[in-house]
């Protein structure tokens, strides 16, 4: 029985073994397979990460081209800009010196204008007076 028992144990171990090689070979096959597929899928996604680092690198050159164009058309803003305020402020310094002298000429003319009202008044009684007494005779 011991004998047996012996034999036993290799004959599994024989048997294990050569399940263990079947399935190591079908493992290897597998694991062939997988790795071929994971190469697979590994060059397609660095594929895709390529496009779309071209993708990228395309849309930040358009970006940079836009904003390069926006730079220059804000600068040319500001110079226009400048360029009306310059037209604008020697108009307006004009003005205010225009106004300033009709709001000179008013303050002057108003005691004048007091003046000439009560010499028409004392002109109109005067006149009424030498009437009255050019009828008297």
């Amino acid at each position: 029985m011991k004998a047996a028992e012996t034999s036993q144990p290799t004959v599994q171990s024989r048997q294990l073994g050569t399940q263990l090689s079947g399935s190591m070979s079908f493992s290897s096959q597998m694991s062939k397979e997988d790795e071929e597929m994971s190469r697979n899928a590994l060059s397609a996604f660095r594929a895709k990460e390529e496009e779309i680092e071209k993708k990228k690198m395309e849309i930040r050159e358009r970006v940079q081209a836009q904003l390069g164009r926006v730079e220059e058309e804000t600068k040319r803003l500001a110079l226009i800009r400048e360029e009306l305020e310059g037209l604008a402020d020697p108009m307006r310094k004009e003005v205010a010196l225009v106004r300033k002298k009709v709001d000179s000429v008013n303050k002057e003319l108003k005691p004048l204008s007091l003046t000439v009202q009560k010499k028409e008044r004392e002109y109109k009684e005067a006149l009424e007076a030498f009437n009255e007494k050019n009828r008297e005779k």
